[in-house]
């Protein structure tokens, strides 16, 4: 199933634009397509940010609630994980992040290539649950 290319002014305004990275060709699989490990890999760190944020303090990924590959990054895409925290809970933080990829130069093409929700944890110095402070 192919996502029909989208334009700059439809990339997510809800959503915080977390991580931008280039696809390079230590990336890909044997396919020639970008490894899905490397994007499963990127998509979590973006949702660690505002997990972050939000938790004031250390988090570590403790469910993959989904994850959809819509369609395959090539490399020397533009890579963009736009992430939002949908919800809190008193030791958790569960993010969404959906993924674009910028194709092209002159006149770049934007399709959505990834959409996972992803849930992390916050934890002390001592690797143990911290609860998270009220916003």
């Amino acid at each position: 199933m192919t996502t029909p290319p989208i334009s700059r002014e439809s990339l997510p305004a809800d959503k915080h634009l977390s991580l931008r990275v280039m696809a390079m060709p230590a990336d890909t699989n044997p396919s020639g397509d970008v490894f899905g490990g490397w994007i499963m890999s990127m998509v979590d760190i973006a949702g660690s940010i505002p997990a972050i944020r939000r938790a004031k303090c250390r988090v570590v990924t403790v469910a993959v609630n989904s994850f959809t590959f819509k369609q395959p990054v090539s490399v020397g895409d533009l890579v963009s994980f736009y992430a939002k925290v949908e919800s809190v809970g008193r030791t958790s933080v569960t993010v969404d992040v959906v993924v674009f990829a910028e194709r092209g130069h002159a006149e770049p093409v934007f399709v959505k290539v990834t959409e996972a929700r992803l849930t992390y944890v916050a934890i002390n110095e001592a690797g143990e649950k911290s609860p998270i402070p009220a916003a």
